[in-house]
């Protein structure tokens, strides 16, 4: 039995286009928020999303929309895919237009700067009662165009409200992408943000020409501060060990799809932020999480090396090499930390 007969998706980047197409092709009618207009008009009158996602023709049950009130209204399943930087603004104007019960999935991936809050604590924040939308957060290892290709794949939907899991398991699971359910929403977020941060420490390593010793070290050591980090906001630490965590690091550091590996890479290479930046129509979520985490784990009292060295990079202008130097030089610990 499935969750619902049509579907609104905000945000029509490689993502949100992609999970639009998976489930118009699973047979829902799915409206598609897509913020630029002009894109929306080519997306209309082509069939493919040209600047996200080229080469692929939209299903004729996706339909793409400019007015996010036609996207919201009339759904009882939201998916939210936009980048985390216009996710309050995004939200605050879709609420006029939800309605009780709304169940909105959240698929970004990121901390806001300044609140610090994860996505789904910002809609806690906003809407008008407790139980007013319910919130779900989808995460793992999925690079866009390999799911559009139908690649065997595998993510996790979490929230506190377990039968309402499974019905949006029930309406994302196909023969190639297989969806699993949790009760950990605030691991599975944390998770999906953090390993940006460690993607782009890895992308940094390979531009620097380091091989694979420094690269899984990076990846290891990059997961035990994520582990401490949400353990101590209250997430479960085997939410860490599994696709949301060591699924979706593993993916982001090593896969050549991965922009925040890519901005890494770049940085490694010699090159700035700005300009890095500048170059890239998609976003890496890491570049703005890291100055999250920053503060995050100065607020928390969680020591992430590796994720602080990041933001010193990115935000503060130390030479890659340098922070390499400072992380190798600490003071020698045990690995395992028992409490």
């Amino acid at each position: 039995m499935e969750v619902v007969g049509s579907v609104g998706v905000v945000g029509a980047g490689s993502w949100g286009t992609t999970i639009s197409q998976h489930l118009a092709a699973k047979g829902y009618r799915v409206d598609l928020w897509v913020y630029e207009e002009d894109l929306c008009r080519t997306m209309r009158e082509t069939r493919e999303n040209n600047v996200y996602l080229p080469g692929f023709r939209l299903h004729d049950n996706l339909v793409p929309h400019a007015q996010l009130e036609r996207v919201v209204r009339g759904h009882e399943l939201i998916v939210m895919v936009v980048p985390s930087h216009v996710y309050r603004q995004t939200a605050v104007q879709m609420l006029p237009h939800l309605e009780q019960g709304t169940v909105i999935v959240s698929a970004t991936k990121g901390i806001e700067n300044g609140t610090l809050l994860m996505m789904s604590d910002i809609w806690q924040e906003l809407q008008p009662s407790s139980s007013f939308v319910r919130m779900l957060s989808l995460s793992g290892p999925s690079f866009a165009k390999e799911v559009i290709c139908q690649a065997p794949t595998a993510i996790v939907v979490a929230g506190e409200d377990l039968e309402v899991a499974r019905r949006v398991q029930r309406t994302f699971s196909t023969n190639t992408f297989r969806v699993y359910t949790s009760f950990d929403r605030k691991g599975v977020e944390l998770a999906g943000a953090l390993k940006n941060v460690i993607a782009i420490a890895a992308g940094i390593s390979d531009g620097l020409g380091f091989g694979h010793n420094t690269r899984a070290a990076l990846i290891t050591r990059g997961l035990a501060e994520m582990s401490r980090l949400g353990v101590k906001m209250g997430a479960h630490a085997l939410t860490f060990s599994g696709l949301s965590g060591i699924g979706d690091l593993l993916l982001t550091c090593t896969g050549d799809l991965s922009r925040n590996r890519q901005v890494g890479l770049k940085l490694g290479q010699g090159r700035r932020i700005d300009e890095i930046l500048g170059e890239m129509r998609m976003v890496a979520e890491g570049v703005k999480t890291a100055q999250s985490v920053h503060f995050l784990a100065e607020r928390m009292g969680v020591e992430m090396p590796i994720s602080e060295q990041v933001y010193q990079v990115i935000h503060a202008g130390k030479h890659p090499r340098t922070a390499v130097r400072e992380l190798m030089e600490r003071s020698l610990k045990q690995e395992l930390e028992i409490a």
